[in-house]
């Protein structure tokens, strides 16, 4: 019998199938870039740990070169509270007397040992099985004191010197995981504690790594993206925006702040138009543009189920290359989200408003309202005065945006000749201001 229900194992494969191939750009853009993640020592300490240390080891199979930072503050804390060491911070630097950084080594060192001991897990039927993880660690920071500040003295505190960029990238190059311990080592043989986020950072510079992924508290209160303008006034929303956008001013193209309880959260952001957390670039990561050829297959696959309902008339693709120069695209992440085109007639002073489509999973996100503003700016710049649509389904999206309903005879004479009444579209017009 044909009537029966699609089994849950039919759902799952479908669901699964549809998740790959919608990742698969991001899987081939992904292979052979450097990504630096750093991660707090309270994420360490989550229950979601080891589920992330799975998904870093899925980025690692899929040839993406890694470095891994981590944090170790409440643990450091808690160890200096159990011997009765004194915790201090000033400006949120920690004060790492000779017993504080006593204690610092020997809980960075045993949270370095976990995690190398995670990563080398791989029993059958697990998520790490034939993982087979080579991670490698060592004096790849030179470090310096940060000295005295407003008259404190921050001990054995330090910051950043310089990165053994040969060094890390020969590890990379191997196939091996870098993982850096928040410590550094001077020129004189000397030990510092150090910011995991301050390392982080420098290592993302100095590598001129694709992206910078720090991992830590909630990020709910942050927008899915900003551009570096915007993260100026949420500075005091996320400590590590300070960080993010220093690395972005460097050159690091994509710094990401995930939200340590969000389970699969990094691979949610990695392999996924719209990821998971909070994206901070120093470029746009959607643009606006005129179409070129290149984008025939985007239009197309937007368009096509307007055309199989009947809101858009059927174009080839042959009439859509010849046409092209028409058509405005939004593009995010390399991929057409949104189109329209326009069509001018001088001699009336009016233009055309054709083909506007906008992805599904963007309808409800205002693309279409900005996609609509875009094309009226380009038709005043041709000093045009007014703009018209023939729809058959998205009549009161117009009225809600400004367009009255008009008559055939007020379209240019050249349009009126190409009506098709079989359609018996409305037309709507616009005057521009």
């Amino acid at each position: 019998m044909n009537d029966l229900k699609p089994s849950t194992n039919d759902h799952s494969l479908a669901t699964t199938t549809s998740w790959f191939r919608t990742a698969a750009p991001y899987i081939h853009a992904h292979r052979d870039a450097t990504f630096v993640i750093a991660f707090d020592g309270e994420t360490i300490d989550s229950t979601g740990f080891d589920p992330l240390l799975h998904d870093i080891a899925i980025l690692s199979s899929l040839g993406i070169k890694l470095v891994l930072v981590y944090g170790a503050r409440p643990q450091i804390e808690a160890q200096c509270r159990e011997q009765n060491i004194k915790v201090a911070y000033h400006r949120g630097l920690r004060i790492t007397d000779d017993e504080s950084l006593k204690t610092a080594k020997a809980v960075i060192g045993k949270l370095r040992v976990d995690i190398e001991s995670k990563l080398s897990f791989g029993l059958p039927h697990t998520p790490m099985a034939d993982a087979r993880i080579r991670c490698t660690s060592g004096n790849l920071v030179t470090a310096r004191p940060a000295g005295i500040l407003d008259g404190v003295d921050l001990g054995h505190t330090g910051e950043v010197r310089r990165v053994d960029v040969n060094g890390i990238n020969q590890q990379l190059n191997l196939g091996n995981i870098v993982l850096l311990p928040p410590l550094g080592y001077s020129l004189t043989g000397e030990i510092f504690n150090l910011s995991a986020e301050a390392i982080a950072t420098a290592v993302a510079t100095a590598t001129h790594a694709d992206k910078l992924i720090f991992i830590g508290e909630s990020n709910r209160n942050l927008p899915r993206e900003l551009t570096l303008q915007e993260a100026g006034d949420n500075l005091a929303a996320h400590p590590s925006i300070s960080a993010a956008v220093e690395a972005c001013q460097s050159g690091v193209q994509r710094v990401h702040l995930l939200d340590r309880a969000l389970d699969g959260a990094l691979l949610q952001e990695l392999f996924s138009r719209d990821g998971a957390g909070t994206l901070l670039t120093a470029t746009s990561f959607e643009t606006t543009r005129q179409a070129t050829i290149e984008d025939v297959a985007g239009i197309l696959e937007l368009l096509q189920p307007l055309e199989d309902n009947g809101t858009l008339v059927k174009r080839s693709r042959e009439l859509l290359e010849r046409e092209i120069d028409h058509f405005t695209v939004m593009e995010r992440d390399g991929t057409v989200v949104a189109c329209a085109a326009l069509y001018t007639y001088p001699e009336n002073n009016m233009a055309e408003l054709a083909c506007l489509a906008v992805s599904n999973s963007y309808r409800s996100l205002g693309r279409g309202q900005q996609l609509l503003s875009s094309i009226e700016k380009i038709a005043l710049s041709a000093g045009l005065d007014s703009l018209y649509v023939l729809t058959t389904q998205t009549a009161h999206w117009f009225l809600e945006h400004g367009f009255k309903q008009s008559e055939i005879a007020e379209l240019p004479v050249a349009k009126q000749a190409l009506y098709n009444y079989q359609r018996n579209s409305k037309v709507f017009r616009k005057t521009l201001v």
